[in-house]
């Protein structure tokens, strides 16, 4: 029998939790973007979908296919060890995803004075959380960039380092490079934000705890908290 806490890093886990959230957000986008859905989409399913199309594979279906059935796989593997009582598994992620989001929530409503009381200088600029948006955009943001920044950058450059380094420091050079990517992805590209360093700042110290839920809590709870992080900061007056 697999207790609550190992039941949520299991991929069938994952998989239950994620798979109606990105149901949500493929529907929302197809329903709701009037002939144009990259004005929905995120930024990270764009360019990913921009990736799947350079191999030839559909952009409509592709991307959410790959998440899903890699995500099967891995629990096809684990089987034996799936959790024993995946609805109340499931209740428990969804309570936890909204307790880490509305932590990081208020971690970045009050960044400004943590910042400076560290004794790092910010330049005189109020700080704007993400753009307010479609919150099938917010839910997007969490499935693709934690699939991409978490499940795919940051556990593959921990893999790597792993041959080189201690496990643990392997761990948390690959948070941190991961996390600086994160960052750094959403100034890039014609579409990216101008550059505002309290925003990078904090988006990498977010970036981080992202990391530390999906090796800690599972890839499920990771993209709950990020979403629903992503709707608080959306709905929030700044």
């Amino acid at each position: 029998m697999t207790g609550y806490f190992s039941a949520t890093r299991h991929p069938w886990a994952s998989w239950l939790f994620v798979a109606p959230l990105l149901l949500a957000y493929e529907l929302g986008v197809h329903h709701l973007s009037q002939g144009n859905p990259d004005s929905l989409r995120n930024g990270a399913d764009v360019w990913a979908r921009a990736r799947l199309a350079e191999f030839g594979l559909p952009i409509m279906w592709a991307a959410p296919a790959l998440i899903l059935g890699g995500l099967l796989i891995l629990a096809w593997l684990r089987w034996a060890d799936r959790p024993s009582d995946p609805l109340g598994t499931i209740f428990g992620m969804c309570i936890e995803s909204i307790v880490f989001a509305v932590g990081i929530w208020a971690l970045s409503r009050n960044f400004r004075p943590l910042m400076e009381q560290s004794g790092i200088p910010l330049a005189s600029v109020p700080f704007h959380p993400l753009a307010v948006g479609q919150v099938v955009n917010y839910l997007g943001a969490g499935i693709y960039e934690e699939v991409l920044f978490r499940l795919g950058l940051f556990s593959v450059i921990a893999l790597i380092l792993r041959v080189i380094l201690p496990k643990i420091v392997a761990i948390l050079v690959a948070a941190v490079l991961a996390s600086l990517a994160f960052s750094a992805a959403h100034h890039l590209g014609p579409a990216g934000e101008s550059m505002v360093p309290i925003v990078f700042y904090f988006r990498t110290v977010a970036g981080l705890v992202f990391s530390a839920l999906y090796l800690t809590r599972g890839l499920g709870i990771a993209v709950g908290a990020h979403a629903g992080y992503n709707i608080l900061v959306g709905s929030s007056i700044a």
